[in-house]
This record gives C-alpha cells, sequence and structure tokens, in this order.
C-alpha cells in the first residue's frame, strides 16, 4: 500500500493548502468519482483520489483544473482494512484535516446473473466493496473528523436508484445499495455528537462507462430489452459539490438526481 502524490512537478508543500477544503474520493479513477473529484479540486478544494488503479487515479489527477499540490493520489482497496487506515494516514500527513468523504467506490458485479446461478465468490465481492469498504471508509473518517479542530465534517455515500427499486437480475447490487440506506441513516445519527453530517446521493443512469450499455438496450421488468437515457455526469457532480459545500449545520439527507426520463418512476 503506497500513498502517491499526484505526478507534478515543484508540488506545494501542505501549508499552502491549509485555507483549502480537504475531501476524500474513493473509486476516483472513473466515472462518477472522477467527475466529482474534478468538480471539487475545480473549485478550490484539496483531493485525495483513492482507488486500486494508480494507472486511472494518474489520469484523473493530470485532467484537473487545480493548483499543484491540490490533489493526491493514493493506491486502495476498500475492502481491505489496511488500505483504508493508511489512506486516511496519507490524508492527514499532506493535508491536516479531512472535511468531506465522498464513499463513492463501488461494483455491479457479475450483470445479468440469476439469483440462483449467482456464486457465493461474487455475491461476497460485491458484499465487500459496496458495503464493507463504505462501512471502513466511514469509520476512519468518523475517528478523524471528531478528534480534528475544528471538529467536524461531512460523508456522502453513493447509494443507487437500486436503493429504492431493483433491477431484474441485480441481488447483490440491489442488497448492498438498500443496506447502504441504513448505513447512511445510523451515521448521520451517531455523528449528531462529533458534527458529522451524513447524507447519500442515490443516483439513476448516469452516463459513465460503466453504463454506457444502457443506450443499447437493458433488461426490464417484463423481460424486454429497452433502450434507456441517460444524464450528464457532471450534474452529478454538481449535486455532490452542492450537498459537500453546505455549512456543518444543513444536511442533504437524501438526494435521488436520475435521468428525468428513465424508467424509475412507475418501474416494472
Amino acid at each position: 500500500m503506497n500513498a502517491e502524490p499526484t505526478p507534478r512537478p515543484n508540488s506545494s508543500p501542505a501549508t499552502s493548502r491549509t485555507a483549502a477544503k480537504t475531501a476524500v474520493v474513493t473509486g476516483a479513477g472513473s466515472g462518477i468519482g472522477r467527475s466529482v473529484a474534478l468538480e471539487l479540486l475545480a473549485a478550490g478544494w484539496s483531493v485525495a483520489l483513492a482507488g486500486r488503479r494508480v494507472e486511472t487515479l494518474a489520469e484523473t489527477a493530470a485532467l484537473a483544473s487545480a493548483p499543484d499540490g491540490a490533489a493526491l493520489t493514493v493506491r486502495t482497496d476498500v475492502s481491505r482494512p489496511d488500505d483504508v487506515a493508511a489512506l486516511f494516514a496519507a490524508v492527514r500527513e499532506r493535508f491536516g484535516r479531512l472535511d468531506l468523504l465522498f464513499n463513492n467506490a463501488g461494483t455491479f458485479g457479475p450483470g445479468g446473473v440469476p439469483v440462483e446461478d449467482l456464486s457465493y465468490e461474487a455475491w461476497r465481492h460485491v458484499v465487500d466493496t459496496n458495503l464493507n469498504g463504505a462501512f471502513l471508509c466511514a469509520q476512519a473518517a468518523f475517528r478523524q473528523m471528531k478528534e480534528q479542530e475544528p471538529h467536524g465534517g461531512r460523508i456522502i455515500n453513493n447509494g443507487s436508484i437500486s436503493a429504492h427499486a431493483p433491477r431484474p437480475d441485480s441481488v447483490a447490487y440491489t442488497a448492498t445499495k438498500h443496506a447502504l440506506t441504513g448505513l447512511t441513516k445510523s451515521l448521520s445519527l451517531d455523528g449528531r455528537r462529533h458534527r458529522i453530517a451524513v447524507g447519500q446521493i442515490d443516483i439513476g443512469n448516469a452516463a459513465t462507462d460503466m453504463t454506457e450499455h444502457m443506450q443499447s438496450g437493458v433488461l426490464q421488468a417484463n423481460g424486454e430489452l429497452a433502450s434507456e437515457p441517460v444524464m450528464d455526469v457532471a450534474d452529478v457532480a454538481r449535486t455532490v459539490r452542492h450537498m459537500a459545500e453546505l455549512p456543518l449545520e444543513a444536511n442533504v439527507q437524501f438526494a435521488t438526481v436520475l435521468a428525468t426520463n428513465m424508467p424509475y418512476i412507475g418501474r416494472g
């Protein structure tokens, strides 16, 4: 497990970023995580980019419009406690404090596999990433936020439309996203005494590599394949930024942002 500074020449020391708010974004190497990280960096945040692939994290950092020293790339498998501990230690060392965790890392798992054919290994991989990883990162954030001065911070969990209604053959993904809602509610309650605000964003059909297939046809509840509309992932990033920049006295508990015409309301 290595904490790797963003490959920028003449990186500034941590003291030059003390006025900026600091965020950890997991799954920052692609998709929603990348878009949110870039939105925050452009808005003046310092951001730790966490993910399993160093090369994609470096690509995210290279796309950023931000001063030297604003980004930190940290190779992290969120399902591994040691990796998570090292991530938050790197953030403390580099930036000194933590204002936001965007708990974004996740996986669909094997798509289109009926529940009776889903292997335990596949189930466990989805649970370890989507639920256990979110818990481990939230726990580490709690520990840091309650001790720092001024104390407090914010956690935003990336849920899904599947936290409300499942798609066919998605038992592992749907179960973990429902569980994430329970995690959000419990963390929100427990965070009150530490000035930690916790909310959740449930996203539907943001245009990323993971959802590219939706425009060519997605299995519907009636067994048919149908093309579904998508929305610009930048609209998700702006929503997350709005939630993140509220004062800690205000909290968006749950937000749903989705492609307007996707088959969610009235699904099935």
